[in-house]
């Protein structure tokens, strides 16, 4: 089906065509970054040759370069599609679609921006991040074997978006623009509850304190917080640095030496324990 879509766009297209455009794209999307246009230097470079087979008059290549010249940002596996997607008119209806281009790569980059920051800035890094971390802690240098194999992976994805989107057309890029909402949910919902197992399971806050009773002791730690809610430490000192992250005063690198200099008084007065 995708071939027989291919050849309708443009016959001189070939899948080689498609992915070498995917991999300059990925590979310069944001290296050719400015604040004047964003990507659309990059997007420029990696369509030339594609573009070149597309249009053999010069005055026609040359408004084509051109008009991708134009402001355009988007997460970068979301902005393959698009791409794949702007191609494929281009291939069908030539110069006249340039109008029509414009205003698909207007139009999305900016849903499926919200899109693509969740799942590739969010729920992906926190996933793959969380499983390889928590394996490098146990001492497993498979950690960072995983979380190298899980990014080259997805490079390769995202090259292959931008041929899913030239053999889709518009249709699939925007149906995932329509469907913005459903997609952040859902990915929102799986990145906190990722993280929620990965506060229980990785930090690590105790407190060796105990209450006497006569010849009776009550362990705080067992005896009341972990009745209350287990991991309970660790979860008020994870809602303390979110609190923290959303004061424009407090940057990361504080935070950290904020941790840092907690743990260091609490281990010294005997409040916390490794």
């Amino acid at each position: 089906m995708s071939d027989q879509i291919q050849k309708q766009n443009n016959p001189d297209i070939t899948k080689k065509d498609l992915r070498r455009a995917g991999v300059r794209y990925n590979f310069m999307a944001v290296n050719l970054f400015n604040y004047e246009s964003q990507m659309g230097p990059a997007v420029a470079w990696a369509l030339a040759p594609i573009l070149r087979k597309i249009y053999k008059n010069d005055d026609d290549y040359q408004a084509a370069l051109d008009n991708h010249f134009n402001y355009f940002n988007s997460t970068t596996v979301m902005s393959s599609m698009i791409l794949g997607a702007t191609t494929a008119m281009e291939a069908k209806d030539g110069i006249k679609s340039k109008d029509a281009v414009q205003s698909l790569k207007t139009s999305l980059m900016g849903p499926l921006a919200g899109v693509g920051d969740t799942l590739v800035w969010v729920l992906w890094p926190t996933i793959i991040g969380s499983i390889s971390g928590y394996m490098a802690l146990q001492g497993n240098p498979l950690g960072a074997i995983v979380w190298l194999i899980a990014n080259i992976v997805f490079w390769f994805v995202k090259v292959k978006m931008f041929e899913v989107g030239y053999t889709s057309g518009t249709k699939l890029v925007t149906t995932l623009g329509s469907k913005m909402t459903l997609f952040t949910e859902a990915a929102s919902i799986m990145g906190l509850s990722v993280v929620g197992a990965l506060v229980a399971t990785v930090v690590k806050v105790q407190t060796p304190l105990k209450f006497q009773f006569g010849k009776v002791g009550l362990a705080l730690q067992s005896g009341v917080l972990d009745k209350i809610m287990p991991a309970l430490l660790p979860a008020l000192l994870t809602l303390l640095v979110y609190k923290l992250l959303d004061n424009k005063k407090w940057t990361p690198t504080r935070i950290i030496l904020l941790v840092i200099v907690i743990a260091l008084a609490g281990s010294f007065f005997g409040v916390f324990k490794a």
